[in-house]
């Protein structure tokens, strides 16, 4: 019988700890630059996945270091708004933001007990949308998850995530942000970071 691994996604469509690679295949299936790998113990992938991929991963599948933005400056909508998310656990405590991509300056924050990465970044993106329609702002939206952008476009938060006591709050927010997109319409494009060339978005949090 082959023995138990516990698989850790840093980088996919739903970073965390899987049991199975089955699992964890469908986080990291048709993800550009998935980083992932196998431990024996529980205990390891958890520590593994705090300590992130850079200890843990060979130097070949290591990132390249983080290109200049000066170097794009003119690929770059600089008058946007860029929103990012982060996650302790997946799930686990979640946070996400907008900041003007220019400036850094942070326009919006929200935190909650419970969530995922691909919720944050669903969220900070009808945040952002709901924002500049009340500022009557057109500018762009810049955000680096594909998965937030078709949950977006099909007004609706494809999670799998338990409603609990713990994640009441978090699907009272979802269900408000579906809510808004079917009853609003907005100028504003979503725009696509380009983070393989342009390096992480302005909003990341800088825990990779």
């Amino acid at each position: 019988m082959a023995k138990k691994k516990f698989y850790v996604v840093w980088e996919g469509n739903e970073p965390g700890i899987y049991s199975s690679w089955t699992d964890c295949q469908l986080q990291i299936k048709g993800y550009p630059n998935a980083r992932y790998k196998s431990f024996k113990t529980l205990e390891e992938a958890q520590q593994a996945f705090g300590d992130g991929p850079g200890n843990h991963l060979s130097a070949s599948s290591k990132k390249k270091p983080a290109p200049s933005l000066s170097n794009f400056k003119e690929e770059i909508e600089w008058k946007s708004l860029s929103v990012d998310a982060a996650c302790s656990g997946n799930p686990g405590k979640m946070e996400y933001q907008g900041v003007d991509t220019a400036t850094g300056d942070q326009i919006f924050h929200q935190q909650f007990q419970l969530g995922t990465n691909n919720i944050g970044e669903f969220l900070a993106l009808v945040h952002g949308l709901a924002y500049l329609q009340q500022q009557n702002d057109t500018r762009p939206i810049y955000t680096d998850s594909k998965i937030a952008l078709g949950w977006v476009q099909k007004k609706k938060c494809r999670t799998k995530l338990p409603h609990t006591s713990k994640t009441a709050r978090l699907f009272e927010l979802i269900e408000r942000a579906e809510l808004w997109l079917h009853k609003n319409t907005y100028e504003n494009k979503i725009l696509k970071w380009n983070t393989e060339k342009w390096g992480e978005i302005p909003a990341d949090f800088g825990r990779k």
